[in-house]
């Protein structure tokens, strides 16, 4: 089957006027010479990649942490209908047997793939390694030290899923966590309260990447940097970034995007339960009460926790705010791709990785979805 008169965000993260292939599931080629005559005329409509999301608790009354197992299939179909055909779900700060539980489901599903939903390519394990001082929305009551074998268990346990584990590196034996745990999955440095030096010192044990740049760590500051200037210098730490219009300034996403590129950004959407619920809704995070509050998440002190938006929503936000269209794609696809070790199977529109696809009119205000080539 081939895909004509398209405007395709390519491998080379620029777009081109052409056609493309696909076989079996999988792309075939791309840009060819000789298109079939009866090749499916897209008119002109752009094609970006499906979205990979590496970072969301939940959608549709669901959360990764209950886990449910029909749950989590309802969170994989919300993420299909809005463009997003890759996820690797956050967990909370919990106890293990908690985690335990929820990561069994993930394993079920990213084993089982059921048609027509997202395909699950991994967790991130948001805590328990946090610091008490930024905590955020996240469960004090679990809040650990960092315990590699606790970890590693967990990480055993449902076959290696767990693609990104986050970690406070002011925290007691964090580097040496770092540099146990980064053979095994990308590390995050997460809800921190850290100065420059020990978030220096993470990297240097081998973390490459910041969860949810901004929220739950210092600002930056002259004579104490902190977190964000260590992760900006070193090369190859990615940022996510939450676009969801309430949790960061469009001025913030703006310099995030220009000190770190478009090459070491993610855009995540670091969804609750509340996601594609009514406003007012209350409901549990983390084993706490929230509700959703002007089109975001709050806890009873008025803490911001999760947000109410979708990864697709997000990356047009970031457009709207003046980020670079290319860049906000890669920042929504490719990148989080690279962030879960998933590049060769996903993220971006190349011969023999999955088809999955979104075909977008071009303001993106309208969308179909595909999986292996197939509709949803």
């Amino acid at each position: 089957m081939f895909f004509k008169n398209a405007r395709i965000f390519g491998s080379d993260f620029q777009f081109h006027m052409g056609a493309f292939e696909v076989k079996d599931g999988l792309f075939g080629e791309i840009l060819p010479e000789n298109v079939p005559a009866d090749a499916i005329d897209l008119e002109g409509a752009t094609v970006i990649p499906g979205l990979v999301e590496v970072h969301s608790h939940g959608n549709s009354g669901a959360d990764f942490s209950d886990g449910d197992y029909e749950g989590l299939k309802k969170m994989a179909k919300f993420y299909a209908q809005c463009g997003v055909t890759s996820f690797a779900p956050a967990s909370m700060t919990l106890p293990y047997d908690v985690l335990e539980k929820a990561f069994a489901t993930a394993k079920q599903l990213h084993e089982e793939a059921p048609t027509g939903l997202s395909r699950l390519m991994g967790i991130q394990m948001e805590g328990p390694y946090f610091s008490y001082k930024k905590r955020g929305a996240q469960n004090a009551d679990y809040l650990k030290e960092p315990d590699f074998e606790g970890f590693k268990k967990l990480y055993e346990d449902c076959g290696g899923l767990v693609r990104i584990v986050d970690v406070a590196p002011e925290l007691p034996g964090a580097a040496e966590f770092v540099a146990k745990a980064s053979k095994l999955c990308t590390v995050s440095i997460a809800h921190t309260d850290s100065d420059y030096d020990h978030a220096r010192a993470a990297f240097d044990a081998g973390a490459t990447h910041l969860t949810h740049l901004y929220n739950a760590m210092p600002g930056i500051n002259h004579r104490n940097p902190g977190v964000i200037p260590a992760a900006v210098e070193t090369a190859g730490v990615r940022a996510e970034i939450i676009c969801d219009g309430y949790h960061i300034h469009p001025a913030a996403v703006r310099l995030a995007f220009s000190m770190f590129g478009g090459d070491r950004m993610v855009i995540i959407s670091d969804s609750g339960r509340c996601a594609g619920m009514p406003e007012g809704t209350k409901f549990e995070l983390g084993g706490q009460d929230a509700w959703l509050r002007d089109g975001v998440a709050k806890l009873a002190d008025g803490t911001i926790a999760c947000s109410a938006s979708n990864l697709y929503t997000c990356m047009c936000n970031a457009i709207s705010f003046g980020v670079k269209e290319e860049d906000a794609i890669r920042a929504a696809s490719y990148n989080p791709a690279c962030a879960i070790g998933a590049d060769d199977k996903i993220g971006s529109i190349e011969t023999g990785k999955y088809a999955d696809f979104v075909v977008c009119s071009a303001d993106y205000s309208s969308k179909r979805v595909f999986l292996g080539g197939q509709e949803i």
